[in-house]
């Protein structure tokens, strides 16, 4: 905590939480018990990014790829979900946090949908951290979207420039992210908020999602501090 600059903190952080099933594996186990570990990852990653003053925090929670998987992984999951919203809204709230969602939400089992939105009818005041969940998300899935939505709002193509097209996009109430973070190793975006990354910085760690921690997540700060951020300008420093 020391090293870290509490006036360069990202306003955005996203995860593609990674390494569940592996995790697991290597200790034996089911996959799905590599899902209910890593619940104590996502409450370290909010108590977090709550104590260093991030005001948004998306968590890439399942893809609309995910869908593929075996159907008990998949059930699983959805129970999961249902389980730790019930469970977990209530300290939510009192850690002042906010609950929102992104992707296709009427594809999800009717329970879930009822828990996440009596979960986000929650409104925290102050409200220190927004939680965004992408659930049943794919960025692709969101731009085919966004781009039906303004055809079929008459828009012609002189309307359209990156401010219109940011305003049909999902995340239309969110900055973009400053900061993406992936565990597990694995060096890619997987389909996750392509259009908003676009100037994010990357930090991949080798940590698997359930033993992802505080100091995990410090690391990722101080290397975002680290990173000379031009936005395709000229370095700050010169070089």
């Amino acid at each position: 905590m020391s090293e870290l600059d509490l006036n360069n903190i990202p306003k955005h952080v996203a995860i593609i939480m990674d390494g569940n099933g592996r995790w697991a594996t290597n200790r034996g186990k089911d996959r799905v018990y590599g899902h209910m570990n890593g619940v104590e990852s996502v409450r370290a990653a909010v108590k977090s990014a709550v104590k260093f003053g991030i005001k948004h925090l998306t968590l890439y929670a399942f893809s609309t790829e995910n869908w593929d998987r075996p159907q008990k992984e998949v059930n699983a999951l959805m129970d999961l979900l249902v389980t730790t919203l019930v469970n977990e809204s209530n300290e939510l709230f009192d850690q002042g946090v906010q609950l929102k969602t992104i992707g296709d939400l009427s594809a999800l089992p009717e329970e879930c949908q009822e828990s996440l939105e009596k979960a986000k009818s929650k409104a925290p005041t102050p409200c220190t951290l927004v939680l965004t969940l992408a659930l049943n998300y794919s960025s692709k899935w969101e731009i085919i979207s966004a781009i039906k939505t303004m055809m079929d709002r008459g828009l012609n193509s002189t309307d359209i420039d990156e401010t219109t097209v940011s305003k049909y996009l999902a995340t239309s109430d969110l900055p973009d992210p400053e900061l993406m973070i992936r565990t597990s190793g694995e060096n890619r975006i997987s389909n996750f908020m392509l259009w908003q990354l676009a100037y994010a910085e990357f930090h991949f760690s080798s940590v698997l999602w359930p033993d992802f921690r505080e100091e995990h997540f410090l690391e990722a700060l101080l290397d975002y501090q680290n990173r000379d951020r031009r936005f395709g300008g000229v370095s700050q420093s010169g070089n």
